[in-house]
């Protein structure tokens, strides 16, 4: 069935059924391969994307429901300004270790800045909860949150 879709700005005509899952469609059919499929249920947070400006887990969003809305993944968020303040905190502290789930970890932190541009640790624990991180970088990924914030400057764990 066809779809029309924007996703990072440009629309997007797909012909898939009702019930595929939104990941699918942009790793497979858009060839947007930033996204990462993590536990297929919601749960670990790896392929979160922004719908509306707003974090959801991909895996379990079927494409039906999002049609007439605004897609954003990871390759497009650096062109916002917090998306942007976030991928430059990221390096700056080193986060990633595997990296495997740095794209939802990112997409998930810019949604929370943009929602509450200095946020408290309960805060931060309260909204990145859902991204899990098999390399437990925890620690760093709040650093670079609070840096991205202008919270503190870059350092990490020692």
């Amino acid at each position: 069935m066809p779809h029309t879709l924007t996703v990072n700005g440009q629309a997007r005509t797909i012909d898939v059924e009702d019930d595929t899952p939104l990941l699918w469609v942009l790793r497979d059919v858009l060839d947007l391969k930033g996204t990462k499929f993590g536990c297929g249920i919601a749960l670990c947070g790896a392929c979160t994307v922004h719908l509306d400006g707003q974090p959801v887990r991909s895996c379990s969003t079927p494409v039906s429901g999002v049609a007439g809305r605004k897609i954003t993944t990871i390759e497009a968020i650096g062109e916002t300004q917090v998306g942007k303040k976030v991928q430059d905190a990221w390096l700056a502290v080193d986060v990633a270790q595997c990296g495997y789930c740095q794209a939802g970890q990112i997409m998930s932190a810019t949604a929370l800045l943009s929602a509450i541009p200095k946020p408290t640790d309960a805060d931060i624990d309260a909204h990145m909860s859902g991204n899990l991180c098999r390399c437990a970088t925890y620690t760093r990924i709040r650093t670079a949150i609070k840096q991205a914030a202008g919270l503190e400057t870059a350092k990490t764990e020692g």
